[in-house]
């Protein structure tokens, strides 16, 4: 296994370096564009939104998956046959995932059939709600940026606000083994043709109410003539993870799993400031700000990003913090992270503060059929235990690759203590995550890919591969 990662990896992580040193996590053209915000990437499954039409199809899928046995740590392969219904009206979309994963095992013939308990039977460590609002793979309306959007299920990457403390969290590091029913609620006032306020919510597990995240903003002078300052934006933003230990079942030998914690809620907050200065689909820019609390420690930071010459995705930060302050504590990583977090929360681990900085750089071509993001932060000065990290992300869209119409496909490649050049293609560190799918006419064949290192994994194996292959017909 170690010999095919260390294969695998530098292929992938090259492949993710390639289009450009840094980029941006996130750019939209208008000028209120939330230049570190993760935006969810497109859902090769997920019918399209928007529009007045109803729709409605059925995808039929047969593939195999890989579960990691929590009982004796071994990765056990199943096969898989999965409805999978999807209903759209207008801006609103349902669909639900109704999966049964099954093996032939045991007998002198391995005739004996088994389907894997775990995705129907609730037992001690899932109840009916964690179980079963997950078969929603997704409830929404609208998308990111409108007036109104709302997204149910699973959540490919929520940011709050600037991102100083929720950037692009997502609830969907344990899939297929584990699905997540999470909430992502916006609402504007200038649904109501108003640009006064608005707010933005998450909540990772509508079942258990863990990670949550809010934040109200108002514009105060936006019923004035003044200009670019109409829409200047002030918020504060609260966030808290009440259950820390939420997967440490997972990982009971971690040397972070420590239920003596005295404090087991991670809970912090903000203010934040961002003024749109251009907003044109060629330029746009825009400066923000926040001030962030986390217990007693205080972060700082200032930025500038947009898009330049329609399809250039930049962004900038410098930040200045305290010792134990941690910069977009919810971020992408981070379910499979909260027990590293809580330690630097409470104190028990110490990482040293000071300046640094951010990088973005990234391009959206093709109207955004091809859209590359990379986010680069290290410290200013060298610091024995707080290193560079690197987060990378390719999308591209079906019918964007000439001859290869039904080509589409997702990658990510997180890297962190960067100490050196060679850090950037090594295993250890990363997580790597991508899917690629090939549609021909109504079959999609689904390759899906996740790698993720853990230096304090217990029993020896730092690695956790997971893996699947899946065919979907739609009708």
């Amino acid at each position: 296994m170690k010999r095919t990662i260390h294969l695998i990896v530098p292929v992938l992580a090259l492949l993710m370096l390639t289009p450009g040193l840094f980029a941006q996590e996130n750019a939209q053209t208008d000028g209120e564009a939330q230049p570190n915000a993760s935006e969810e990437p497109a859902q090769p499954a997920e019918t399209a939104g928007g529009g007045g039409g109803l729709g409605f199809g059925m995808g039929l899928t047969f593939g195999v998956s890989s579960f990691e046995n929590p009982d004796t740590g071994e990765v056990e392969t199943y096969q898989l046959l999965a409805l999978r219904p999807e209903f759209v009206l207008g801006n609103f979309g349902l669909g639900l995932d109704l999966p049964v994963n099954y093996r032939f095992t045991g007998g002198d013939n391995g005739d004996e059939f088994e389907v894997r308990e775990a995705d129907w039977v609730p037992d001690s460590d899932t109840s009916f709600l964690e179980l079963y609002l997950p078969k929603f793979r997704y409830i929404r309306y609208g998308q990111k940026g409108d007036d109104v959007y709302a997204r149910f299920g699973g959540i490919p990457g929520a940011t709050i606000g600037n991102g100083f403390l929720v950037n692009g969290y997502s609830n969907e590091l344990y899939l297929p083994d584990r699905r997540i029913f999470g909430a992502v609620f916006d609402l504007d006032s200038a649904l109501a043709g108003v640009k006064y306020f608005g707010f933005e919510t998450m909540v990772s597990n509508v079942a258990a109410f863990d990670v949550m995240a809010g934040r109200f903003y108002v514009r105060p002078l936006a019923g004035t003539g003044l200009p670019l300052l109409p829409n200047l934006q002030v918020g504060v933003t609260v966030a808290a993870d009440r259950n820390p230990y939420y997967f440490a079942e997972r990982d009971p030998d971690s040397v972070y799993y420590d239920t003596s914690t005295p404090n087991d809620t991670a809970l912090m907050w903000g203010l934040d400031v961002r003024q749109p200065i251009l907003s044109g689909d060629v330029l746009s820019l825009a400066a923000f700000g926040d001030v962030a609390f986390q217990e007693d420690r205080v972060g700082t930071m200032v930025g500038a990003g947009g898009r330049a010459a329609g399809f250039l995705l930049y962004g900038a930060q410098i930040r200045v913090t305290q010792d134990n302050f941690i910069p977009g504590y919810f971020d992408n990583t981070y379910d499979r992270r909260r027990l590293e977090r809580l330690a630097i929360f409470n104190g028990d681990t110490s990482v040293a503060g000071g300046a640094s900085w951010l990088a973005q750089l990234g391009f959206s071509a093709l109207g955004d059929g091809i859209v590359f993001n990379t986010s680069l932060t290290g410290p200013f000065t060298t610091s024995p235990d707080v290193y560079p990290e690197l987060r990378s992300t390719l999308t591209v869209a079906e019918g964007i690759v000439p001859g290869f119409s039904g080509l589409s496909a997702e990658a990510s490649y997180t890297k962190f203590d960067i100490r050196e050049y060679n850090d950037l293609v090594s295993a250890e560190n990363a997580m790597i995550g991508a899917q690629i799918n090939i549609r021909s006419g109504p079959v999609v064949i689904s390759l899906l890919y996740d790698l993720t290192y853990d230096p304090q994994a217990s029993g020896g194996d730092q690695w956790t591969v997971t893996s699947g292959l899946e065919s979907t017909i739609s009708f």
